[in-house]
C-alpha cells in the first residue's frame, strides 16, 4: 500500500489488552489473516505483565467487517483478554517537523515531576510520540519521543525548572547522528574520579589549606586555571617521587565509571581522558580502564623529588577543547558525533564544542550552559542520553565477561 493510499483507505484500530503470555501476538494475527488484511502498523506494550497490542490493518473485504469483529473480541475472550476495535481511515497523522528526544532522569520519577515535564513539552506545541523506559536502576530513565518543535527551544523549555523537580532531563535531537556518536572525552577530577589529584598530593605534603586558597581565589576569578595550577604544584616543591604510587592507590573511581567504559567499548565508541591533572594520574588511568585517549599536565621530577613545576603546555580551559578536536581527528570522528563530560568551569569549552556535552554533577554555571546535565553521582547514567538501556548494558555484561 502507497502512501497516498494510507491517507483515505478505510482501516481498522484492533485493540488487545490484557495478562500478557507467549502467543498473544501470533493468535491475534492468525485471527485477522483469516481475512486477508494487510498490517498498516502494530505497537505493543508489555507493563508489569499487562500487554496492550495495537495493530491497524486494512478494511477485510465487504461484508466481512462483522465477522472479523465477532471473530476478534470472540479469540479474545476465550485467551482472557479485552478487545476494542475502532473504524477511521489512513495511518497515523504525519509527525510534525523537529524531533528530539527527552531523557528523563528521577530518584524517584515523581508523577508531579512526570506531569509537569509532560505539560511543558506541550507547552512548547510539540507533541508526545512515544514514551519508553531505559532504566529502573540506579536511577529511573524514561525517554520521550517528541516532534512539531525544534530541539534547541524545546531544550529551553524544559530545563529551567527540572531541577528545580529533583530531575535531570536532556534533550537531543533525534535522527541517525545520535547512533553515530563514536568518541566519548571525559574529565577526570570529580568526573571519572570521585577525587581532585592535586589535593591528594598536597595531603601529603602538608599543604592541604594553601592549595584550598589558591583553588578558591581561582573560583573567584582572581587567577586563571594556568596561573592557579603553577601556584599550586609550586607547594609540591620537594615532595619524594614515590608519592605517584601512594596517590594512585588513594583514588576512587566515580560509581558506574567501569561499566560506562566498558560498554562504550563494547559498542565501538573509542573513549579518552583530559585532565588539568597530571599524567602520572591519568596514564595509569588510561592503562588500568582501556582507554584510548589521554592527557593531562606532567609534574616535574628530578633526582627523585617533584621539583614543584610542570612541563610542556599546560592543558587548561581552551586546551581540553583543542584536545577534543584532536582526540577526534585521531579517531576519525567528526566533532557533531563526540560526547564531551565534565564538571567543571575549565571544561566549558570542550562541553560546547562536542556533539553532547554533558555536565555531570556540576556547578550551576556549567549546567546551564552545557547540553545537559547528570545531577546523580552514577556516571552510568550517561548510558542513557545515548538511548542505551539498563537492559542492553546487562546483557552485555552476561554474555561478555572477557572485558
Amino acid at each position: 500500500m502507497s502512501a497516498s493510499q494510507t491517507t483515505d483507505t478505510p482501516t481498522l484500530l484492533v485493540k488487545i489488552f490484557g495478562k500478557d503470555r507467549p502467543g498473544m501476538t501470533a493468535g491475534l494475527f492468525d485471527t485477522l489473516a483469516a481475512y486477508s488484511v494487510d498490517v498498516v502498523d502494530i505497537e505493543q506494550v508489555v507493563t508489569r505483565g499487562r500487554m496492550v497490542l495495537c495493530a491497524l490493518v486494512t478494511q477485510p473485504a465487504a461484508g466481512t467487517e462483522g465477522d472479523l469483529r465477532a471473530t476478534v473480541h470472540s479469540w479474545a475472550e476465550s485467551m482472557r483478554m479485552q478487545a476494542e476495535i475502532i473504524s477511521g481511515t489512513g495511518d497515523n497523522r504525519p509527525r510534525g517537523s523537529g524531533r528530539s528526544l527527552v531523557t528523563v532522569l528521577g530518584h524517584p520519577l515523581t508523577a508531579e515531576a512526570t506531569a509537569a515535564i509532560a505539560a511543558w513539552i506541550s507547552g512548547t506545541g510539540a507533541n508526545i510520540d512515544r514514551i519508553f523506559r531505559l532504566a529502573k536502576y540506579p536511577v529511573t530513565a524514561v525517554e520521550f519521543a517528541v516532534s512539531g518543535v525544534e530541539t534547541g527551544p524545546l531544550r529551553t523549555a524544559l530545563a529551567t525548572g527540572a531541577a528545580a523537580l529533583g530531575v535531570d532531563v536532556a534533550v537531543v535531537s533525534a535522527g541517525l547522528h545520535r547512533r553515530a556518536q563514536r568518541l566519548v572525552v571525559m574529565d577526570v577530577d570529580s568526573t571519572l574520579i570521585q577525587d581532585e589529584v592535586i589535593e591528594l598530593f598536597a595531603a601529603h605534603a602538608g599543604c592541604e589549606e594553601q592549595v584550598a586558597e589558591v583553588t578558591a581565589a581561582a573560583m573567584r576569578g582572581e587567577l586563571d586555571f594556568a596561573q592557579s595550577l603553577h601556584a599550586r604544584v609550586a607547594l609540591l616543591k620537594g615532595l619524594d617521587a614515590s608519592v605517584v604510587d601512594k596517590v594512585r592507590s588513594e583514588i576512587r573511581l566515580t560509581p558506574g565509571a567501569r561499566t560506562l567504559i566498558r560498554t562504550l567499548k563494547r559498542l565501538g565508541y573509542q573513549v579518552g581522558v583530559v585532565s588539568g591533572g597530571f599524567t602520572q594520574v591519568t596514564d595509569d588511568l588510561r592503562e588500568r580502564l582501556g582507554l584510548d585517549f589521554a592527557q593531562a599536565n606532567t609534574l616535574e621530577i628530578v633526582d627523585g623529588r617533584l621539583t614543584g613545576r610542570v612541563t610542556g603546555e599546560v592543558v587548561d580551559r581552551a586546551g581540553k577543547a583543542r584536545l577534543l578536536h584532536r582526540f577526534a581527528a585521531e579517531a576519525g570522528v567528526p566533532l557533531a558525533q563526540t560526547v564531551a563530560i565534565g564538571d567543571g568551569a575549565n571544561d566549558l569549552d570542550m562541553l560546547n564544542a562536542a556533539g553532547l556535552g554533558v555536565a555531570f554533577n556540576a556547578k550551576p554555571v556549567v549546567r546551564q550552559a552545557a547540553h545537559t546535565a547528570v545531577n546523580f553521582p552514577f556516571l552510568d547514567t550517561v548510558l542513557y542520553l545515548l538511548g542505551i538501556t539498563r537492559e542492553e548494558v546487562e546483557a552485555a555484561d552476561t554474555h561478555d565477561d572477557s572485558v
